[in-house]
């Protein structure tokens, strides 16, 4: 975690570059649980054939991190009884696809780097491309994760179309279906998107209470909540209505912890899907997964830390233009928006900024 003043850009980046750099920075010794490489930990229905050409990317093998001292015993004697359904276990889920895999490799190694105890940490990826894992493992020998398929055409007939193109995505959506595709026995969840790296121990955020609510996040309700549904939405009371009884405030879906038990429990995919179902007749909003999940959850959200969640970094869904860091303390940095940092890196055109994602960046391209 690192602490913000509210610097211009160019000299806040250099500042907390010295911080957060994994070059320049020493942290707890920690190791990556090496996975138990099970076929039944992959998800693919037989009939599909690989999609992802595996030449098109090579990534740097990460280095071996090591747990701390002081760490939970959570070797893979013990680990080989329970799998997944360890009790001591930090879970993770992101999504994995050719566009964001970039991202997804750099926001893994970042919480690995950050943490104390990473050999508590299982990651959960969802894809709809089925031959990713092989780049995971390469990358990640010891690595401790399973794999699940999420069949694009769940969703594909009840997704409208957005401001960008790239909200419009089945995958975005797969994190709608977490309490279907993860085991029973994972009763929470950190959900993180692929454009964030974590600058903190990931531990902090996963003993967050959630008290008697389903998820937690970050809130802002300082944000014009009525400018995320359109006016056709608010002028229906039929629609509207379901804010009446709630004081409603934005929240990003690209961090949130989920108590899965509860999810499960109440049926809370059904009520998205019910939302998205009004959407593709009556266009009460323009964003893609972020609107059901308001008119679902908001005002009755567990409110999280700011820190773990500097969203906006990417700017907006149109320009993707440079954002400063808000003032506070930061455990989380997040490149939402359309301007994501290794696009821009590349191009030779970055962000102040970006300077902060790229010492977790593990890519480069096959010869």
């Amino acid at each position: 975690m690192f602490w913000v003043t509210k610097f211009s850009g160019f000299f806040a980046a250099a500042m907390v570059m010295i911080v957060l750099s994994p070059s320049l920075q020493s942290f707890p010794p920690a190791e990556a649980i090496r996975s138990s490489h099970l076929e039944s930990y992959l998800r693919f229905p037989s009939q599909i054939t690989p999609t992802v050409p595996l030449n098109r990317f090579s990534f740097r093998k990460a280095p071996v991190f090591r747990n701390a001292g002081e760490c939970t015993s959570n070797d893979r004697r013990i680990l080989g009884k329970t799998g997944v359904c360890h009790p001591s276990l930090v879970h993770v889920a992101i999504t994995l696809d050719v566009e964001y895999l970039r991202g997804s490799i750099a926001a893994v190694h970042s919480i690995l780097h950050h943490s104390r105890c990473p050999e508590s940490v299982f990651f959960h990826f969802l894809v709809s491309e089925t031959n990713l894992e092989t780049l995971v493992r390469s990358t990640f020998p010891q690595l401790k994760f399973k794999v699940y398929y999420f069949d694009p055409e769940r969703v594909r007939n009840i997704i409208s179309t957005s401001v960008r193109q790239a909200l419009e995505q089945p995958l975005n959506y797969a994190r709608n279906y977490l309490a279907d595709l993860l085991e029973p026995c994972v009763s929470r969840v950190i959900y993180l998107d692929s454009d964030l790296v974590v600058v903190d121990d990931i531990s902090k955020l996963w003993s967050t209470s959630l008290g008697s609510k389903t998820i937690g996040a970050p809130e802002y309700c300082h944000a014009n909540f009525t400018k995320y549904f359109t006016t056709s939405f608010w002028s229906e009371p039929r629609f509207s209505g379901t804010f009446s009884s709630r004081k409603p405030c934005y929240f990003n879906t690209g961090v949130m912890v989920i108590d899965l038990k509860k999810w499960r429990r109440v049926g809370y995919t059904k009520r998205i899907e019910k939302w998205m179902d009004i959407q593709k007749t009556n266009r009460i909003y323009e964003l893609g997964s972020l609107p059901p999940y308001l008119l679902v959850f908001a005002g009755h959200v567990a409110p999280i830390e700011h820190r773990w969640n500097q969203h906006g970094l990417g700017g907006d869904n149109v320009k993707g233009s440079c954002r400063d860091l808000h003032p506070g303390p930061v455990s989380l940095l997040h490149w939402s928006g359309s301007g994501k940092p290794w696009l821009r890196l590349d191009s030779k055109e970055p962000c102040p900024l970006d300077s902060l994602w790229a010492p977790y960046d593990l890519y480069g391209f096959s010869s």
